[in-house]
Parts: structure tokens; C-alpha cells; sequence
């Protein structure tokens, strides 16, 4: 007799729910339209613009914003682990992927935006609900006028580096 056999996988007692909300984000992108990037970023750490609907789906807030770096963190939650009980390596993807970005934007005038075109991950170890708050740093390498470049780290709750990133972005004139 298997584990399964004995247990009701789909019964009532285990099942979770999440309720997800966001602003729209039309309206926060005509807001932000005439603030630089640092100001944007500031606005949203601040609370005087929302965030973007991806932060509020996977949970992420932006803790630090200064010129050329960003920190995002993280508290994980089990609706974000795999079904080997270990955080999602998406997870932490999107979170490098924005805080990188971020890092970015933190250094734009108000119009000019930027996009990934390329994002490369080493996991160094594992991450789950256990590992505390998660930190994801990204920091600006070369600000270009066509091609800029990023680094980026995510550390657990204990500061113990668990993914290393780099990153291209494209940069646009607005979007």
C-alpha cells in the first residue's frame, strides 16, 4: 500500500486558496510616463504608485532603490514551490529578471524604457519555504545607448548566495 492509497490527495483539508489583486496597469503607466526611472522606481517602493501586477501575483516587493541597483525580496510561500517541495526556479527567474531591470530603469530619463533580451541563471542551491526572506539583487553593469547590461544575485534568509544571473536588455526610445 502506497502512500496515495491511504490519503486523499484532492480532499478539502488540503486545499489552499489564493486570492490575487492589482490595479490596472494602463492608468500606473500614463502616471509614470513623465517620471524618470529612479523616480518611478522610488514611487513604487514608496507606495505612491502600484506595483506591477506580476509583483502582486508572485509577491515581491521592492525593498532598495538606488542609482544602478535594486533589491527585491521575497517571503516565500508554498504555493510558489514545485512539486519536489522546493521553490520554483521561475520564481526566481522573475524576480532577478525585474529587480535587474529595475536596476536599469533606475538610470533612464522619463520615456526611455528598456526590455530583456537575454537572461542566464547558475543555481547554486536550492530554495524553499524554509530559507526565510529571499533577496534578489540587481545591479547595472554598462548603461548603453543600444544594448545595457546587468548582474544579479538572490541570497536566502541567512544571506547565503543560492542564484547568480546576468542579463541584456535592449533599450528603447518608450513604449
Amino acid at each position: 500500500m502506497t502512500v496515495t492509497d491511504t490519503l486523499d490527495l484532492f480532499s478539502s483539508a488540503l486545499r489552499r486558496e489564493r486570492v490575487v489583486d492589482w490595479q490596472a496597469p494602463g492608468p500606473v503607466v500614463k502616471a509614470a510616463r513623465g517620471l524618470s526611472g529612479m523616480e518611478a522606481m522610488q514611487a513604487i517602493r514608496d507606495g505612491r504608485l502600484p506595483p506591477p501586477p506580476m509583483a502582486m501575483l508572485i509577491g515581491f516587493r521592492m525593498s532598495v532603490v538606488e542609482p544602478g541597483r535594486i533589491v527585491m525580496e521575497l517571503d516565500p510561500r508554498e504555493d510558489l514551490e514545485n512539486t519536489i517541495g522546493l521553490l520554483h526556479g521561475a520564481t526566481a527567474a522573475a524576480l532577478l529578471d525585474t529587480a535587474m531591470g529595475c536596476a536599469i530603469s533606475t538610470r533612464l530619463a522619463a520615456g526611455q524604457v528598456s526590455v530583456t533580451l537575454d537572461l542566464k541563471l547558475t543555481y547554486l542551491r536550492p530554495l524553499s519555504v524554509r530559507s526565510g526572506t529571499i533577496a534578489a539583487e540587481g545591479k547595472l553593469i554598462k548603461l548603453g545607448r543600444q544594448t545595457s547590461y546587468t548582474e544579479g544575485f538572490v541570497r536566502d534568509g541567512k544571506g547565503d548566495l543560492a542564484v547568480h544571473a546576468t542579463a541584456t536588455f535592449s533599450m528603447l526610445a518608450g513604449a
